[in-house]
């Protein structure tokens, strides 16, 4: 699967739900609460200019509009989704409080010098291979004194490298169909290198703290619960990130017709009662530029 700056577009809008109402219903709520802290820790305040980079689907970037911010800068590498976040900026009234940028969170060239009070994200930098340019991208277009709130989702705490798992699940019984399975996700991010895993909050501090960053707080949280049940067909629909197959397109690529009704009779039960485990980490960043620099 080759990812353009257009997958994104297509990822958020449809891809990531799996065309599942009632997913996506949830999933937002999460997100809305990740909004919240997010901007929380930023310390907006009314009428100061914030850049939100890699704005997505605009969830951050309008509701810091929503807070009193006087500009928000929507950045992002498709152009398909600065278009829907204008679109809505449009519908919602506040254009006139809005500018585009059309730019990638390790080369923010299209943002002037200095010029921005707050910079957000919402998982952004586990795709970005340049994780020290962004940061010192961000220190670079903020003013003396501004601030910078992430929030990064930590992949490294998330994967079990026993081989016995995919998903969450338990796939021992089907552990060499699985294996093929895992084979095409490794191929498109090789869990030694690719961005989302090669990297953690001791990582997020460090950078942050090199780009001249002071003082600086995160705050890590870490899941290990049950999984969710899921219908079975949504299981096999949702890509996991723009990146990588869903389920069904990487079983159809890698596993013969009797593969897939093996691996199908062990791990639809599995996924349809909620039988596996989550577990996630999740990094809070916040910090501020020094004044006078």
């Amino acid at each position: 699967m080759t990812t353009t700056p257009d997958s994104w577009f297509e990822w958020l809008a449809r891809r990531r739900f799996g065309g599942d109402a009632a997913l996506e219903r949830a999933s937002m709520e999460k997100l809305a609460r990740v909004r919240d802290d997010v901007l929380d820790r930023s310390a907006l305040v009314a009428g100061e200019t914030l850049l939100d980079v890699g704005c997505g689907d605009g969830l951050i970037g309008l509701g810091a509009l929503d807070r009193g911010a006087g500009i928000v800068v929507f950045s992002d590498v498709s152009e398909q989704l600065l278009s829907s976040c204008r679109e809505a900026a449009e519908a919602l009234g506040v254009i006139d409080h809005c500018r585009f940028a059309l730019a990638a969170a390790d080369d923010l060239a299209a943002v002037e010098r200095e010029s921005v009070d707050v910079v957000t994200t919402r998982s952004v930098l586990i795709y970005v291979a340049g994780k020290r340019e962004a940061f010192e991208e961000f220190f670079r277009v903020l003013r003396p004194g501004g601030r910078i709130s992430l929030y990064e989702p930590i992949n490294r705490l998330a994967r079990c490298d026993d081989g016995a798992r995919l998903g969450g699940y338990d796939v021992t019984p089907v552990a060499s169909i699985a294996a093929r399975l895992r084979a095409v996700y490794e191929a498109v991010q090789p869990p030694d290198r690719d961005p989302m895993l090669d990297f953690d909050d001791r990582d997020l501090l460090r950078h942050c703290e090199t780009a001249g960053f002071f003082p600086v707080e995160l705050l890590l949280r870490v899941e290990v619960r049950p999984l969710e049940p899921l219908a079975w067909e949504t299981f096999l629909d949702v890509a996991g990130n723009p990146k990588i197959p869903t389920l069904r397109e990487a079983m159809e690529q890698a596993l013969t017709p009797d593969e897939r009704a093996r691996l199908t009779a062990h791990l639809r039960p599995l996924v349809e009662s909620g039988h596996g485990t989550w577990r996630m980490g999740h990094a809070f960043l916040s910090a501020r530029k020094p004044d006078g620099d």
